[in-house]
């Protein structure tokens, strides 16, 4: 594990839920992450879903490894057998993450024929073991990433029913996408914007849990979006709008934190030692930086630098020249001579 940039930006406070970014499979790698905590320095971050067995059989330090700065970082494991999610999470948290969460939200066939993700919403008391098999090997919070349901499960009782077997298992803190899953007939991608958004659902649960942490995730891409939902409850979890508009996340931060806006370009100059630190490891520019392209997304010269970052990241001697190139040609297009 690296520590490229932790001296630039200070680690969130672990133990709250308020502000999260979830996880999302291809998209948040650590890379992601050290660019999202540059613009949040509040927020919960998550890794991609990693399946229990990879954990505990493959390569750990390309599988769980990741930047100090990053903190807190949770990570999501992927399974369905008690003892083996156990003994993941226990490698998980030797390697310093600060949570372990468990998906039964991903609808994709992949998942579905392993016996992991969403299709565990039909089986809660076999979801409850392995939460409390994980709670019983690691110090570190056992969270949850649900939906609001699967399938033919339209009826709020079988989402009351999964959160209530899950308290019964000392589950704390459930995170809900507020879209049900169809396991047949949607494509993963389908499945995050055909079902529709049932927030008050979240709402309900919430004021019949209150003792449970409920984190709601889906639809919600502005501040304002954040401050409603935070009215009902605990936290909100920002998906795909944390990453084709990544400098939202800093506008939420200056908003429930306080923390000063940030200006871009100065994101762009803090994440440099992380580029150049990873390159010198060997990783692709593109890798690392197509993370960035949203940044400026809505600005003038968003295009210009989105066009020359995406031309020009991918050749084999690409350094950070490229991405100050883009800015260039950002101010190039702002400022013409």
């Amino acid at each position: 594990m690296g520590n490229s940039i932790s001296a630039i930006t200070p680690a969130g406070q672990a133990g709250g839920w308020q502000f999260c970014v979830a996880p999302m499979m291809d998209w948040t790698d650590t890379h992601c992450r050290v660019f999202h905590r540059l613009l949040a320095p509040h927020a919960r971050l998550y890794t991609e879903m990693v399946h229990a067995h990879a954990v505990v059989r493959g390569d750990r330090e390309r599988l769980l490894g990741f930047d100090v700065s990053e903190h807190p970082v949770a990570l999501q494991l992927g399974g369905h057998e008690p003892a083996e999610l156990a003994a993941a999470a226990r490698i998980g948290v030797d390697h310093g993450y600060d949570e372990i969460n468990l998906n039964v939200g991903c609808p994709s066939d992949r998942v579905q024929s392993g016996r992991f993700g969403a299709c565990l919403m039909r089986e809660p008391a076999l979801v409850a073991d392995c939460v409390a098999a994980m709670r019983a090997a690691v110090s570190v919070p056992v969270t949850v990433k649900c939906r609001i349901g699967v399938d033919d499960q339209d009826d709020y009782q079988d989402l009351h029913r999964f959160a209530e077997v899950q308290a019964g298992a000392g589950l704390g803190v459930l995170i809900v996408h507020a879209r049900k899953a169809w396991l047949h007939g949607l494509s993963p991608k389908e499945n995050r914007e055909i079902p529709p958004l049932n927030h008050p659902r979240v709402y309900r649960l919430k004021q019949e849990f209150p003792l449970l942490t409920v984190v709601i995730n889906g639809g919600i891409v502005a501040v304002d979006a954040v401050r409603e939902q935070l009215r009902h409850v605990d936290g909100v979890m920002l998906g795909r709008a944390a990453y084709h508009d990544p400098f939202v996340l800093a506008r939420i931060e200056h908003d429930l934190f306080g923390t000063p806006l940030p200006d871009r370009a100065g994101i762009l100059h803090a994440l440099r030692s992380h580029v150049e630190t990873q390159l010198e490891r060997g990783a692709g520019l593109h890798h690392i930086v197509r993370h960035v392209l949203g940044l400026y997304q809505g600005e003038p010269g968003a295009r210009a630098f989105r066009r020359y970052l995406s031309e020009h990241m991918h050749a084999r001697t690409a350094d950070f020249r490229v991405v100050e190139a883009a800015v260039a040609a950002l101010c190039e297009h702002m400022h013409p001579a």
